[in-house]
């Protein structure tokens, strides 16, 4: 447990941080699963639609630091890829 003032303020911080982060995974998580019902879905039109929705998502939570802007990048990548491959 923290013994100090600035450890007891740091814990707080570390404790508020963890949890808009937690929301924010979440949201990209969720993101990311509304395009691949889309793409499950069977329709190359809507899928497509639905990502250029959810890239901004995905964008904001990269921007934020939650998660890599490269790891952003290679999901929204393969989304793509797997809109392209539809028939």
């Amino acid at each position: 447990m923290a013994n100090t003032a600035q450890a007891r303020k740091r814990a707080r911080q570390a404790e508020k941080t963890r949890q808009r982060n937690a929301g924010l995974k979440s949201s990209l998580r969720s993101a990311i699963r509304k395009v691949k019902k889309a793409i499950a879905a069977g329709d190359k039109k809507a899928a497509t639609k639905e990502l250029q929705m959810q890239q901004s998502v995905i964008d904001r939570v990269a921007d934020k630091k939650v998660v890599h802007k490269n790891t952003a990048s290679r999901g929204k990548m393969r989304l793509a890829q797997a809109i392209k491959a539809m028939p």
